[in-house]
Protein backbone atom coordinates (compact mmCIF):
# COMPACT_ATOMS: atom_id res chain seq x y z
CA UNK A 1 0.00 0.00 0.00
CA UNK A 2 1.55 3.98 -0.70
CA UNK A 3 4.27 2.34 -2.53
CA UNK A 4 6.37 4.99 -4.08
CA UNK A 5 6.71 2.30 -7.03
CA UNK A 6 3.39 3.83 -8.24
CA UNK A 7 4.13 7.62 -8.26
CA UNK A 8 4.90 8.96 -11.58
CA UNK A 9 8.57 10.70 -11.52
CA UNK A 10 9.41 13.85 -13.09
CA UNK A 11 12.27 13.74 -16.20
CA UNK A 12 15.27 14.74 -14.20
CA UNK A 13 18.22 14.38 -16.55
CA UNK A 14 19.44 17.25 -18.20
CA UNK A 15 17.32 18.04 -21.48
CA UNK A 16 14.57 16.20 -20.07
CA UNK A 17 11.19 17.96 -20.40
CA UNK A 18 10.85 20.10 -17.80
CA UNK A 19 14.47 19.43 -16.09
CA UNK A 20 15.63 21.91 -14.44
CA UNK A 21 19.08 20.69 -13.24
CA UNK A 22 20.85 20.50 -10.23
CA UNK A 23 18.43 18.66 -7.28
CA UNK A 24 18.73 14.92 -7.37
CA UNK A 25 15.59 12.73 -8.73
CA UNK A 26 12.71 13.22 -6.12
CA UNK A 27 14.11 17.10 -5.43
CA UNK A 28 11.13 19.41 -5.10
CA UNK A 29 10.22 21.48 -8.10
CA UNK A 30 9.83 25.05 -6.38
CA UNK A 31 13.07 24.33 -4.81
CA UNK A 32 16.42 25.74 -6.71
CA UNK A 33 19.44 23.21 -6.30
CA UNK A 34 21.58 24.10 -3.19
CA UNK A 35 24.15 25.24 -5.33
CA UNK A 36 22.16 28.35 -6.25
CA UNK A 37 22.05 31.63 -3.79
CA UNK A 38 19.13 31.60 -1.38
CA UNK A 39 18.16 28.22 -2.39
CA UNK A 40 17.44 27.96 1.47
CA UNK A 41 14.44 30.56 1.41
CA UNK A 42 12.76 28.97 -1.27
CA UNK A 43 13.24 25.32 0.92
CA UNK A 44 11.63 26.86 4.11
CA UNK A 45 8.55 28.13 2.08
CA UNK A 46 8.26 24.76 0.57
CA UNK A 47 8.66 23.14 3.59
CA UNK A 48 6.38 24.86 5.74
CA UNK A 49 3.95 24.56 2.82
CA UNK A 50 4.18 20.62 3.66
CA UNK A 51 3.76 21.27 7.25
CA UNK A 52 -0.18 22.52 9.22
CA UNK A 53 -0.87 26.14 8.67
CA UNK A 54 0.21 27.17 11.99
CA UNK A 55 3.98 26.66 11.60
CA UNK A 56 4.09 29.54 9.92
CA UNK A 57 3.66 31.27 13.18
CA UNK A 58 6.97 30.15 14.91
CA UNK A 59 9.84 32.77 13.68
CA UNK A 60 12.23 29.94 14.56
CA UNK A 61 11.58 27.50 11.80
CA UNK A 62 12.08 30.02 9.38
CA UNK A 63 15.74 31.13 11.42
CA UNK A 64 16.91 27.25 11.62
CA UNK A 65 15.80 25.54 8.55
CA UNK A 66 17.34 22.21 9.64
CA UNK A 67 15.33 21.94 12.46
CA UNK A 68 12.11 22.62 10.12
CA UNK A 69 13.28 20.29 7.32
CA UNK A 70 13.81 17.89 10.34
CA UNK A 71 10.39 18.26 11.74
CA UNK A 72 9.11 18.46 8.15
CA UNK A 73 10.04 14.57 7.73
CA UNK A 74 8.47 13.69 10.63
CA UNK A 75 5.03 15.23 9.95
CA UNK A 76 4.88 13.79 6.51
CA UNK A 77 5.66 10.26 8.45
CA UNK A 78 3.01 10.72 10.68
CA UNK A 79 0.03 11.85 7.64
CA UNK A 80 1.52 8.43 6.02
CA UNK A 81 0.94 6.42 8.97
CA UNK A 82 -2.58 7.99 9.60
CA UNK A 83 -3.46 6.97 5.49
CA UNK A 84 -2.04 3.48 6.05
CA UNK A 85 -3.85 3.56 9.46
CA UNK A 86 -7.48 4.66 7.37
CA UNK A 87 -6.69 2.49 4.40
CA UNK A 88 -6.71 -0.50 6.65
CA UNK A 89 -9.65 -0.20 8.62
CA UNK A 90 -11.97 1.74 6.30
CA UNK A 91 -14.06 -0.91 5.20
CA UNK A 92 -14.38 -2.18 8.42
CA UNK A 93 -15.23 0.72 10.04
CA UNK A 94 -17.57 2.07 7.65
CA UNK A 95 -18.92 -0.79 6.07
CA UNK A 96 -22.32 -0.22 6.94
CA UNK A 97 -22.65 3.36 7.07
CA UNK A 98 -21.05 4.55 3.16
CA UNK A 99 -22.10 2.50 0.03
CA UNK A 100 -19.71 -0.05 -1.69
CA UNK A 101 -18.44 2.45 -4.28
CA UNK A 102 -18.14 5.35 -2.22
CA UNK A 103 -15.61 2.83 -0.04
CA UNK A 104 -14.04 1.81 -3.48
CA UNK A 105 -14.01 5.64 -4.00
CA UNK A 106 -12.13 6.70 -1.25
CA UNK A 107 -9.42 4.08 -1.09
CA UNK A 108 -8.75 5.31 -4.75
CA UNK A 109 -8.35 8.59 -3.43
CA UNK A 110 -6.00 7.36 -0.08
CA UNK A 111 -4.11 5.63 -2.76
CA UNK A 112 -3.17 8.44 -4.53
CA UNK A 113 -2.99 10.24 -1.52
CA UNK A 114 -0.55 8.13 0.14
CA UNK A 115 1.53 8.50 -3.03
CA UNK A 116 2.32 11.95 -3.19
CA UNK A 117 2.76 11.97 0.89
CA UNK A 118 5.50 9.49 -0.11
CA UNK A 119 6.83 11.53 -2.61
CA UNK A 120 7.23 14.68 -0.99
CA UNK A 121 8.53 12.39 2.00
CA UNK A 122 11.34 11.78 -0.12
CA UNK A 123 12.03 15.70 -1.18
CA UNK A 124 11.55 16.54 2.25
CA UNK A 125 14.33 14.02 3.20
CA UNK A 126 16.49 15.27 0.46
CA UNK A 127 16.32 18.70 1.43
CA UNK A 128 17.02 17.85 5.22
CA UNK A 129 20.31 16.44 3.62
CA UNK A 130 21.11 19.48 1.69
CA UNK A 131 20.41 21.72 4.79
CA UNK A 132 22.73 19.25 6.57
CA UNK A 133 25.76 20.06 4.34
CA UNK A 134 25.24 16.47 1.99
CA UNK A 135 25.93 17.73 -1.92
CA UNK A 136 24.55 15.99 -4.50
CA UNK A 137 26.79 14.35 -7.32
CA UNK A 138 25.10 13.86 -10.36
CA UNK A 139 25.27 10.43 -12.04
CA UNK A 140 26.26 9.51 -15.36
Amino acid sequence: MFDSAVVPRRATSPGAPGARGGGPPGWPPRVPPPEVAGWQQAAVAWLLDQCPADYRLYAAWRRHPVVLAWLTVHHLDGQIAALREAYRGLRVDLAGQVATQTLADVLEVLAREGARLIETRRAASLVLEAVEGYRFVPRL
